[in-house]
């Protein structure tokens, strides 16, 4: 009986594809160095700050500061690496392993910065780890595809037609009706619209990296109108989730923002690549669970270690959900995606 057990479970998982582990690698690459970039660039700052006006009210010294460019150099190393791995892993796997940037920059403030890492701080990064690792042994293996045309195809599909046009009205929506009246003072609006947007640009990223990957092994995709498409449709939706994603971050505690958007873009992430790539039909019910629960294990810890980053031990102070425009950029350590795109 127990052989039986055991190997109907050695079926299920029968293990990580190679592109998989590429993949994988690329992701944790990319956290590695996005994580460490704001450790880099924040010295470089304070550094900047002592000789020249800081860059939280108005000041550009830290452009003379070469810690500030390395630490912008590392995080894009850091974005061309992410990039990389959504042409060889499903979203649903290099997505939500951005949070782990957020472990390394935690860590690395506590020993370089000497910033205090609270107690229900490390609790965050344990089930960020946690996490993490769940989805990364139950993650589905990636859809061979051949040729662009192939992710056309999967793209022009009713279903995901459907799912794009609700994201493209809603972002209007938004963007007309919401923006005017409550952007200054509800951060659902900037950060539904960052979501929406973004999780249609990460499918273009994953459609153009596919392209790339292919031309590069030998197969030129560069002639065909689809990568050019793809190509334009990640530019309009890069500008545009940058964009209001700067107002977010401009208007509302960093504290508020990161984690709400993590959600928000890595779910709707989730979704679109699982409406459009089909991820979830090479997979049965008790790794899609399983999924969701890493899932929402790495929610719990994205959110407690972000709502408890500027406690003391012993305290219990909370920061408000407004704050100023001219907020110091120095203040905490911001989640991955919020000077980037993390996906893509």
């Amino acid at each position: 009986m127990e052989e039986s057990g055991g190997g109907s479970w050695r079926d299920s998982y029968k293990g990580m594809s190679s592109d998989n582990i590429k993949g994988l690698v690329l992701a944790l690459s990319s956290s590695l160095f996005i994580g460490a970039s704001f450790i880099v660039k924040k010295k470089g700052l304070k550094k900047a700050a002592s000789t020249g006006t800081r860059a939280g009210v108005g000041g550009y010294s830290y452009l003379y500061e070469p810690l500030w460019w390395i630490g912008m150099t590392t995080m894009l190393l850091g974005e061309i690496a992410n990039f990389a791995a959504y042409a060889f892993a499903p979203a649903i796997l290099v997505t939500p392993l951005g949070a782990v940037s957020i472990i390394i920059s935690a860590v690395l403030a506590h020993i370089i910065l000497r910033e205090k890492l609270h107690i229900f701080g490390i609790l965050g990064c344990a089930l960020c780890v946690v996490g993490s690792t769940t989805i990364v042994l139950h993650a589905p293996q990636e859809r061979e595809i051949d040729s662009v045309l192939e992710v056309w195809n999967l793209a022009t599909e009713p279903a995901f037609m459907f799912y794009a046009s609700l994201v493209i009205g809603a972002a209007v929506f938004l963007i007309f009706r919401f923006v005017p009246q409550y952007g200054q003072t509800n951060v659902m609006v900037y950060i539904g619209i960052c979501s929406l947007v973004g999780s249609l640009s990460v499918m273009s990223v994953k459609a153009l990296g596919i392209a790339l990957k292919l031309t590069f092994s030998g197969t030129n995709q560069l002639f065909y109108p689809q990568t050019w498409i793809f190509t334009l449709v990640v530019l309009t939706c890069v500008i545009t989730q940058l964009n209001y994603l700067n107002k977010a971050l401009d208007t509302f505690n960093t504290a508020i923002v990161s984690p709400i958007y993590y959600v928000m873009f890595t779910s709707l992430t989730i979704l679109a690549s699982v409406i459009m790539f089909k991820d979830w039909d090479r997979q049965n019910g008790t790794q899609i669970v399983t999924e969701m629960c890493g899932f929402v294990t790495i929610l719990s810890g994205t959110f407690l270690l972000h709502r408890t980053k500027d406690m003391v031990e012993g305290s219990s102070v909370i920061l408000p959900l407004r704050i100023s425009k001219h907020t110091d950029e120095e203040e905490g350590i911001p989640l991955r995606r919020q000077e980037s795109l993390r996906a893509p």
